[in-house]
């Protein structure tokens, strides 16, 4: 059994894998499962992305090793965006590692800084590996609220970093923070950091922020850096990729940038592990980088209108959900008539009823069983089907929906 191995223990069964299991059956059986649980982007990467790695890959030189830090002309690009981006001024040679996706940076840095036992500091709900990664490394997990909207949410949030400080033993070494957040879509602004940075700092903690979704943002206001705040770069690293931002989920690029110490930590572990992503895709990531943007506007506009349907339609279908304003995904409230379920048991009824498949929040932590979220990951036309089929499952009245402890089942 593999559970009799110490990491593996540590890792609870897959609350995702009950729902996919579900899902891959009804698809056998026939049924048409529009899909909103995983955050896969189903556009196609921008031509001219596509195009580089064709040309690249025609050159045999490239198909030898690469270079796991990432080749030099990828880190300066990925250092002229901070500049242009952010106003953020980093060498590419200390201040800048290529990874493979946000998810194995995140991981690989968390295995290269703690040690078992070290207390780290995570939002919940929040992504898993921000959570599992510092678990598979030994850590320790003490949850913060993650809830950041409002100056009492952000106040609520400040005091329990405070209580977590005070209240640890051993006292936290790592923070991690991940605006535009998924699950949530909530924002934040530079002004947080800077208070989060301030406290950091004085208390000797680490901050890795994850802002893989920086670039999906829809109120016209782009979300900021973390070290855009005042002596982050002291303390701080920052994950991201272009999964997103130029629907590249399958090439799996992602850099780390920020604090010399944690990238040297971070290269030092992945010279061991890996010798960095295939070179034509480095390439082609070079030039989605330096090319032409208007390729991310489209995206951005793609997801707005896929937002602005997905949101109304619920609506209209008795379904209040708050529109996000980032990400690709809805953090949805179950409906009051559900709540009791709980998310998992919801995601199944929701299935099996309606034929659509959203993640239940609990796969992101426990505080987030009281929501499902919903990914903008099929069309419009996809999702209206979807809200049709939604709506006939509320109005229903849930004829088949499992009685709370206590109370008669439903004639």
């Amino acid at each position: 059994m593999i559970d009799d191995f110490h990491r593996i223990k540590r890792l609870p069964p897959y609350v995702f894998a009950e729902v996919n299991a579900m899902k891959a059956a009804a698809r056998a059986a026939g049924d048409d499962i529009i899909d909103f649980g995983m955050g896969n982007p189903d556009s196609p990467t921008p031509k001219h992305i596509v195009d580089k790695l064709c040309e690249t890959v025609q050159d045999p030189r490239t198909h030898r090793y690469s270079q796991s830090r990432g080749i030099p002309g990828l880190r300066k690009a990925l250092a002229a965006y901070y500049d242009s981006r952010f106003g953020v001024d980093l060498d590419p040679e200390t201040e800048v590692v290529v990874t493979l996706g946000s998810k194995e940076g995140l991981a690989n840095l968390a295995m290269a800084i703690t040690s078992p036992g070290d207390v780290v500091l995570v939002p919940n709900p929040s992504y898993p590996i921000h959570h599992f990664g510092f678990i598979i490394a030994g850590a320790a997990i003490r949850s913060l609220p993650v809830a950041v909207s409002t100056p009492e949410d952000r106040e609520a949030f400040m005091a329990a970093l405070h209580r977590a400080v005070h209240h640890s033993i051993p006292r936290p070494e790592v923070l991690v923070l991940n605006f535009p957040s998924n699950p949530t879509a909530q924002v934040v602004e530079l002004e947080f950091y800077e208070e989060v940075v301030g406290f950091c700092r004085t208390n000797g903690i680490y901050i890795l922020s994850d802002i893989a979704y920086a670039e999906i943002y829809f109120d016209g206001r782009p979300p900021p850096s973390i070290l855009q705040a005042r002596g982050a770069r002291d303390i701080a690293v920052e994950f991201s990729s272009l999964s997103k931002t130029y629907s590249m989920p399958g090439w799996r690029i992602g850099f780390a940038a920020g604090n010399r110490r944690l990238i040297a930590a971070l290269a030092r572990i992945k010279s061991y592990l890996d010798y960095g992503a295939f070179t034509p895709v480095q390439v082609a990531a070079t030039a989605a980088l330096n090319g032409p943007q208007d390729c991310v506007d489209e995206i951005r506009a793609l997801y707005k209108e896929r937002r602005d349907v997905l949101i109304d339609g619920l609506a209209a279908a008795g379904w209040d959900v708050p529109s996000p304003p980032a990400t690709m995904f809805a953090w949805a409230p179950i409906p009051p008539e559900f709540k009791h379920l709980g998310s998992l048991e919801f995601s199944k009824l929701l299935l099996r009823e309606a034929k659509v498949a959203v993640a239940p929040g609990l796969g992101f932590g426990e505080y987030g069983d009281e929501h499902v979220r919903i990914g903008l990951v099929e069309n419009t036309h996809r999702i209206r089907q979807a809200l049709r089929n939604i709506k006939s499952f509320l109005k229903s009245g849930g004829r088949n929906i499992p009685p709370a402890k206590g109370k008669a089942a439903r004639g």
